[in-house]
């Protein structure tokens, strides 16, 4: 009987080790493949089983949480959802997360490791509570660059050029994300139209879309030719003809303004001669102006900020009529307006560029810091005498050029206005472009540069649809930023 007992005991303890042997199995080693199955619904149902972090605008949420009481029971929802959707993107329970909303997914959804109060906290899946996202927008400057383009297709990008942040980034026309959130008919409704609306709302236009930057560009080329040397007076004549023959060919470029023969670099600056400007790109040579270019950040395919960027591009294999065409911003020269408020910004900052970023700090639910942005990389775009003088420049543009719709009492204001022109043989409405830089009057430094592209501008003329278009919606925000206290938005 005994005998009978031990078989029995030992028969049972095999089971028990195969047992062992097979959850650890699949606790261990299949686990990955069985949460990976398109049937297992614990993760998914883990995911929206509690309240999402948020993304915040000065210290104020601009996204919260909808408890549904179903399976699926938190979703996103969004405050001005249109006018933040190129920051936050949508956190869908169909069709997944966008922009910060994916960038910053970890944090918000609670499954950082770093949201742990102890090291081995979170490491069997469970999941923290989400932590929110600390932006570096200024509110004041958001509304200021939605409502100015009113509707309208286009972008604005706004940069604080001593350190970087991005205080706003609008693209319109917009949605509104919390369309997306859920999953039921509606949702997939929701999608499908705006997929198939020509004017594509959920293209952000600000980070994601690059478009020629014409005559805004002519801040570029100016840097090149005077770190070159190819100019070194500002009011010396520039030996440059009106009509200027493209090199090479028997093409004619000319000017929309009038008296551009052989005139200074101020006045061709300030009423933005084409044929000044790309006969300096020419004489400045391929490799020095995509040296400069490359030293503002075009042909950057690595630019996060921290979602990722389209990357603005100058094409360094061009002939010297192509090169000529490059300089005054059409050919292959694309940008997209972030770049250019990074060029604005440049200029602003003694000739050096910051990386921008979107993202100041996150936290944990209850406010603690987890990380925050550190000090970012800088580039030298071109000496800091060329700045100063680059500074000269775009000032006269708006005190008595072209720019002068972007004057603020009470402060220094430098921009450049510019019309690109696309389609097939220059069809298109031409785009309308202003860049610009402001500091007060008793600020030390320039608090804001700005880029703002209009699809449908409405002017006639080349330079003044950019004035006429595009500079009032950039001094709105210059004027929102440098009435607004300083801080990091949290």
């Amino acid at each position: 009987m005994t005998r009978h007992i031990r078989h029995a005991a030992f028969f049972c303890a095999l089971l028990l080790v195969a047992l062992l042997v097979n959850a650890t199995r699949i606790q261990v080693f299949e686990a990955p493949s069985y949460d990976d199955n398109i049937a297992n619904r614990r993760t998914t149902i883990s995911r929206y089983g509690q309240p999402r972090g948020d993304i915040l605008v000065d210290g104020e949420p601009v996204t919260g949480s909808h408890d549904t009481g179903e399976h699926l029971r938190y979703e996103r929802t969004y405050t001005n959802g249109p006018m933040y959707a190129p920051v936050t993107g949508f956190a869908s329970q169909e069709y997944g997360t966008t922009f910060l909303e994916h960038a910053q997914d970890g944090v918000l959804a609670g499954t950082d490791p770093l949201l742990s109060p102890f090291p081995w906290s979170g490491a069997n899946g469970d999941r923290n509570p989400g932590g929110d996202v600390v932006t570096t927008l200024r509110r004041a400057a958001q509304e200021a660059a939605y409502e100015g383009l009113a509707g309208r297709k286009g972008a604005v990008a706004a940069i604080e050029p001593s350190t970087g942040r991005i205080l706003a980034l609008v693209s319109a026309p917009s949605y509104d994300p919390s369309a997306l959130s859920g999953n039921g008919a509606s949702v997939t409704r929701s999608w499908a139209s705006l997929n198939r609306d020509g004017d594509r709302p959920m293209l952000n236009r600000a980070v994601r879309k690059t478009y020629p930057p014409g005559s805004t560009f002519k801040v570029v080329t100016a840097a090149a030719a005077l770190d070159a040397g190819v100019v070194e007076d500002l009011d010396e004549p520039t030996d440059s003809p009106d009509p200027y023959t493209l090199p090479g060919t028997r093409t004619s470029l000319t000017n929309e303004s009038e008296g551009c023969e052989d005139v200074p670099l101020r006045k061709a600056f300030e009423w933005s001669c084409n044929t000044v400007f790309a006969r300096l790109g020419v004489r400045t040579g391929v490799t020095g102006m995509a040296r400069t270019a490359e030293a503002f950040g075009f042909n950057d395919a690595n630019l996060r900020i921290p979602y990722s960027v389209a990357e603005s591009t100058f094409d360094s294999e061009v002939d010297r009529a192509q090169l000529a065409l490059s300089s005054i911003g059409q050919y292959n020269t694309r940008a997209t307006p972030l770049q250019m408020a990074m060029v604005a910004a440049a200029v602003a900052n003694g000739g050096q560029v910051r990386s921008p970023y979107l993202v100041e700090r996150t936290t944990r639910a209850s406010g603690a810091t987890v990380a925050t942005a550190g000090s970012r990389p800088t580039r030298q775009a071109m000496r800091p005498s060329t700045a100063r003088l680059l500074k000269e420049l775009m000032a006269d543009v708006v005190r008595e050029g072209t720019g002068t719709n972007a004057w603020i009492p009470g402060a220094t204001v430098g921009g450049k206005t510019g019309t690109a022109q696309h389609g097939l043989g220059n069809s298109g409405t031409p785009y309308a472009w202003f860049v610009s830089w402001a500091k007060g009057d008793r600020d030390l430094e320039p608090k804001v540069a700005v880029a703002v592209v209009v699809e449908d501008a409405d002017a006639d003329r080349g330079e003044i649809s950019g004035g006429g278009d595009a500079a009032p919606i950039a001094r709105a925000v210059m004027e929102a930023v440098l009435k607004s206290p300083s801080g990091d938005g949290g």
